[in-house]
């Protein structure tokens, strides 16, 4: 096989998260011989980046929580790894792309940029000291930011938010959590079952600031002075935000790739450039995009087949996302976006069963706590598919 040939059935995959390593992983069980790349600015290690808001109360550090480093990786799964290297710019006439660590053609390349949290415009002399946790890295930060501190406040009180919340508190630390909302999980939960889960929070610490937004962060000595919108003062050691993500869209646009919320795929996961694929948090699929793990694991499973030349495209069924709050175990699938229906709410024993149902009476989501959550698989057999 000429060079030619070898690069145009190659594979390059831009991202080292979830989405990058089980793209590859599914490939490799259908082709153990095809050269794949992997490009990443990260170091190249594998980590579950769910665990990075339960690894306090679990007592693992940063380091603790990389399962497989790089070496390991690109042996297991018989791939080249460029780690700490930035990707500037992709070529998609000529099929190449540049980087920090030079030029390289690629045969089809796939982006798993994954997102960025989204950061709010604040006032304040100590405004760039909120932190983000986004990966590894900056889970180290984190921890080493509030080792030795007791006071965390979170921007935020959607899924990340509620899952650092509990695991701060059950790590002993006092947790303020501010959210424009005025409940948990704003976008997930109807509002009886919220109730349920800010109480069980509350319960084990966890103080609540709805209605309102942090408006500015003040360094005082050693401490931040935290101003809300509605006038209330807090004192912290550490501000984390958590407010949601934004897909990575400059590389795409800068080559010419469509974008709308994130880079616009079909149902191969194919962009709007021939032999660009995005896959993960990056992408939209039919107008959906999903930032959870099973979504990822099933676009993987349809993405890697169409890469060897299978053309396979993908369907979501329900997929329920289960909330890492110890206080009170959460499943939930919320209905789809504009969907016709009301939230019917069962209470039992501290456990709860939200469905919502359809005028005629179809199961179209639900939410699931305490004991209920036993109910997950029965239920989401009922549900339709999020892409059928």
């Amino acid at each position: 096989m000429d060079q030619k040939t070898a690069v145009s059935q190659s594979i390059t995959i831009i991202g080292s998260g979830l989405a990058g390593y089980t793209v590859i992983r599914e490939i490799r069980k259908l082709d153990k011989a095809i050269p794949i790349t992997l490009i990443t600015k990260e170091p190249g290690y594998f980590y579950s980046k769910p665990m990075l808001s339960t690894a306090l109360a679990n007592k693992k550090d940063a380091a603790q929580l990389i399962s497989t480093p790089q070496e390991g990786m690109a042996t297991q799964l018989e791939i080249s790894i460029l780690s700490h290297t930035e990707v500037n710019t992709i070529d998609t006439n000529g099929q190449s792309i540049s980087t920090n660590q030079g030029s390289f053609s690629y045969g089809k390349l796939v982006l798993a940029l994954g997102a960025d949290q989204i950061r709010l415009p604040l006032q304040g002399d100590a405004a760039n000291e909120v932190i983000t946790v986004n990966g590894l890295e900056d889970y180290a930060k984190f921890r080493q930011l509030i080792d030795g501190k007791k006071r965390v406040a979170i921007i935020g009180a959607g899924l990340i938010g509620c899952e650092f919340a509990n695991d701060l508190v059950a790590g002993g630390y006092e947790v303020d959590v501010i959210d424009l909302s005025p409940q948990v999980l704003g976008r997930l939960l109807p509002p009886e079952a919220a109730t349920v889960l800010q109480e069980k929070l509350s319960a084990i610490g966890v103080r609540w600031h709805f209605a309102t937004t942090l408006q500015s962060i003040d360094r005082n000595n050693d401490a931040l002075e935290i101003t809300l919108a509605n006038g209330t003062r807090l004192i912290s050691d550490a501000v984390l935000s958590a407010v949601g993500l934004k897909p990575r869209l400059d590389l795409a646009k800068s080559a010419g790739i469509r974008t709308n919320v994130g880079i616009v795929v079909n149902r191969e996961l194919e962009t709007s450039q021939k032999n660009i694929f995005a896959i993960g948090d990056c992408a939209e699929v039919d107008g959906l995009v999903l930032p959870y793990v099973m979504p990822i694991m099933q676009a993987a499973r349809a993405l890697a087949p169409t890469l060897i030349g299978q053309t396979t495209a993908v369907n979501y069924p329900a997929m329920p996302v289960m909330v890492k709050t110890p206080a009170l175990p959460t499943v939930v699938s919320p209905p789809a976006k504009g969907a016709s229906g009301n939230w019917k709410t069962t209470m039992v024993n501290g456990s709860v069963e939200s469905r919502f149902e359809s005028p005629d009476g179809k199961l179209l989501g639900f939410a699931l706590m305490g004991s209920a959550t036993a109910l997950r698989a029965a239920l989401t057999k009922e549900l339709p598919p999020l892409l059928g």
